[in-house]
């Protein structure tokens, strides 16, 4: 703002944990749970309330939250079957807290020419094991897991005069992982 004179759009893409993030239900502490869900769903309601609060000042603004397609869905827990991987109730909770939150503040700022949208990716590549991604894989059209560059057109259409009048939407890409 002070170099600029405005800001045009921030995408909200934290995400932070704890130590213990990423056990499995069973040896999920309620201190963790709720460390986990303060530190990234808090995180991006300071991020969306303060910036919001800017652009309201300025006259206009675009936020985008990055959410996951089990923001939206149940999680697919076959998948994660013969992996040391799952997937964590309190990533679950947050992501659909997110899109919600998108919601929330697209409704309230809905006058204010401030709009405020989602995206949710499906997977993405992180050198998961073979065993999941041919599982992860058989849910999916034609690519499977995701690279990032995948979910980067759905975000320079969210941040282009394109979508000028699109708020409180969230934007699945996920190769269909989540019909």
């Amino acid at each position: 703002m002070q170099r600029h004179g405005r800001i045009d759009a921030v995408v909200n893409n934290a995400y932070p944990r704890n130590k213990n993030y990423g056990r499995r239900l069973e040896d999920v502490t309620y201190e963790d749970f709720c460390a986990n869900v303060d530190s990234h769903l808090g995180g991006y309601f300071l991020v969306a309330q303060q910036f919001c609060m800017a652009f309201k000042a300025q006259g206009h603004g675009n936020l985008i939250n990055m959410s996951s397609i089990y923001g939206s869905m149940a999680p697919r827990f076959e998948v994660y079957e013969g992996t040391p991987m799952t997937m964590p109730v309190e990533y679950a909770a947050i992501k659909a807290a997110v899109v919600h939150l998108t919601r929330y503040f697209a409704q309230y700022f809905k006058k204010s020419s401030i709009r405020v949208n989602c995206i949710s990716p499906g997977g993405i590549l992180d050198d998961q094991p073979d065993s999941f991604m041919r599982k992860y894989s058989e849910h999916c059209g034609v690519k499977g897991m995701l690279s990032p560059d995948d979910v980067t057109g759905a975000l320079l259409f969210l941040l282009s005069d394109e979508t000028r009048f699109v708020t409180g939407q969230n934007l699945i890409v996920d190769d269909g992982f989540s019909l």
